[in-house]
């Protein structure tokens, strides 16, 4: 009777699981219905630079990027390395793309046209844009300190007289005017 008891109490327990299997398992998103999220300039760099440090052509490496990032920033890489593949111009294949890849394209450029290495002009960029925003984020950490002084010394400057001047001064005049004890 008990073994009869425990296996409905499983039975009853597990069957969420049985009910919803394919929760459980990962839908894939198709890359047409991803939503378009701006993707970061700086993220953009690494990526291509991972693509050519992987062997890849510029072309390949834009169509690679393009087409894994997605949204209208890859549709300019793909459209960019398609477009290099089937013999455009530097210029004409970056016709129309968003101001977001412009790091990228002014990166690759000097690699495309005058056949320099893209490694390290796609790694100093990115490093460049890195320290620019940490010197912007430290200053806006400096003038943050300043715009906060004025509102914590009006929440603070009564908590501490009261808290800690008024019980002090009531003390010293009770005792000089002798009413307390």
């Amino acid at each position: 009777m008990s073994g009869a008891l425990l296996a409905a109490a499983a039975v009853v327990v597990s069957a969420p699981w049985w009910l919803h299997r394919d929760v459980r398992t990962p839908r894939r998103r198709d890359p047409a219905t991803r939503a378009a999220v701006p993707v970061d300039g700086v993220l953009l760099l690494d990526l291509v630079d991972a693509a050519l440090g992987a062997g890849a052509s510029v072309p390949r490496s834009l169509e690679a990027v393009g087409t894994a990032v997605g949204g209208p920033d890859g549709h300019a890489l793909a459209a960019a390395g398609a477009a290099l593949v089937l013999g455009a111009s530097w210029s004409a294949a970056w016709a129309g793309a968003p101001e977001r890849v412009r790091e990228v394209r002014d990166a690759l450029e000097p690699a495309w046209v005058g056949g320099a290495a893209p490694g390290p002009a796609l790694r100093s960029r990115a490093a460049a844009a890195r320290r620019e925003r940490r010197r912007r984020a430290r200053t806006a950490g400096g003038a943050l300190g300043v715009h906060l002084v004025l509102p914590l010394g009006l929440c603070f400057l009564p908590a501490f007289v009261l808290l800690g001047l008024a019980p002090l001064v009531l003390g010293l005049a009770g005792d000089l005017v002798g009413v307390l004890p």
